[in-house]
């Protein structure tokens, strides 16, 4: 086991990604999750992931937490096709088979799935109940993290893998900005363990991930998570020691349009049931396809929630310290692209990897200055073509500029 320690501020996905890396390294590592358990809140459903999150995830995961990773991934194909309101294909696009990878290096994992993946054989790593406050850094480098129950952690490295609202970047970088894209978002789910509801749903709509734009740029997008087998099958087939929840079949269905577009503002947009929330989509879909709308009229109310999309400015490096950032936290991105997620799994595969050699004797700031200068080339070019996606698909607001040698 390395001296070095490492102390993570937040257990989603990219962090949870980082600890297993650092824990098959034999760094120590401790996640400090604010929410009270990993089933507190909603956190999305069906995520692609692409070749980057495949290679990120083979490299952090033991392999047999990979094997049932891939086990329980769906293998969708590789198309991304955009259609009309009225189901005219309008842009198709067949993304490029890896044929060494799992799907050819196109998946569809359920979230809640990944993330028990990713916790397993964490139990003494993870800390629920965290909210971090502010933290501090001694003269020899170590850092201090201090969260609002009074209690603090300390390490030589602060991670702020805390996401879009990320406490450890208000801190740390304090002029670095976090916009509204201007869209807004209704995610859910439709059954799809039947008969009678697949056959509801065209096949040309059941690809990668599939837009269907309507006037004003509304649109849904659709794209289905099937499971090959029950996951306590594949628990017991694998990783006896790797818990999952079982799961259905499911469609995810979402709803988005601009802001302006909705007849209520955010308030009262969050405070609505799931049930509200359907009624208000189907109220926007007038003149579409019906098969559409029968998509969306089937959403279980209960898996219904809003999201405001937002989108980090990309901004130039920064002086290194002890303290570094990851996924959202740094490079958030509209989901026009889909690939956030994948984008923060590279980003712990990379981290890992510095943080290996810095355990082996490099120096550590050398290290993170190194992870820092790749992450924030590959990190700022994904949400630059997410955000001209969305611009150009859904009428996401254009990216506003950052201030030429703007660091922290």
């Amino acid at each position: 086991m390395s001296d070095l320690h490492v102390v993570i501020a937040g257990g989603g996905l990219g962090g949870l990604a980082l600890a297993q890396g650092l824990r098959r390294a034999g760094i120590g590592v401790a996640v400090y999750e604010k929410d009270p358990t990993p089933h507190f809140r909603n956190q999305g459903y069906r995520i692609r992931i692409n070749p980057d999150g495949i290679d990120a995830l083979r490299a952090v995961l033991s392999p047999e937490a990979f094997e049932v990773f891939a086990a329980t991934a769906g293998n969708p194909g590789s198309r991304r096709d955009t259609f009309d309101h009225h189901l005219q294909l309008r842009h198709g696009q067949e993304l490029p088979l890896v044929e060494s990878l799992p799907g050819g290096g196109h998946l569809a994992v359920n979230r809640m799935t990944l993330r028990q993946i990713l916790l397993s054989g964490l139990d003494d790593a993870v800390h629920y109940g965290a909210r971090l406050t502010h933290y501090t850094t001694a003269r020899s480098g170590t850092v201090t993290v201090h969260f609002a129950d009074g209690s603090s952690a300390t390490g030589d490295v602060l991670v702020g893998a805390d996401g879009v609202n990320s406490a450890t970047r208000q801190q740390y970088l304090p002029r670095a900005r976090v916009v509204d894209a201007g869209l807004r978002l209704l995610y859910g789910k439709v059954p799809f363990a039947t008969d009678e509801a697949r056959a509801l749903v065209p096949p040309q709509l059941l690809g990668l991930w599939t837009t269907v734009v309507g006037p004003d740029r509304r649109f849904v997008g659709l794209a289905p998570v099937q499971y090959r087998e029950p996951m306590h099958q594949v628990s017991a087939r694998l990783a006896p020691d790797i818990a999952l929840s079982d799961d259905s079949d499911y469609l995810t269905c979402v709803f988005g349009a601009r802001r302006e577009q909705f007849p209520c503002g955010d308030d009262e947009l969050f405070a609505m049931t799931g049930a509200s929330l359907r009624a208000l989509a189907m109220s926007l879909l007038e003149g579409w396809d019906p098969r559409v709308v029968e998509i969306v009229s089937r959403q279980n109310p209960a898996t219904i929630f809003p999201v405001s999309v937002r989108t980090s400015v990309p901004i130039a490096a920064w002086e290194t310290t002890s303290v570094t950032l990851l996924g959202d936290a740094i490079h958030a991105m509209s989901p026009a692209n889909g690939v956030g997620a994948n984008t923060a799994l590279r980003d712990a595969q990379v981290l890992t990897g510095h943080l290996t050699q810095a355990a082996a004797g490099r120096p550590l700031l050398e290290a993170l200055h190194a992870y820092e200068q790749q992450m924030l080339e590959y990190g700022f070019d994904a949400v630059r073509e997410s955000a001209a996606r969305g611009h150009n698909l859904i009428g996401q607001n254009p990216l506003p500029a950052a201030p030429l040698g703007f660091g922290r």
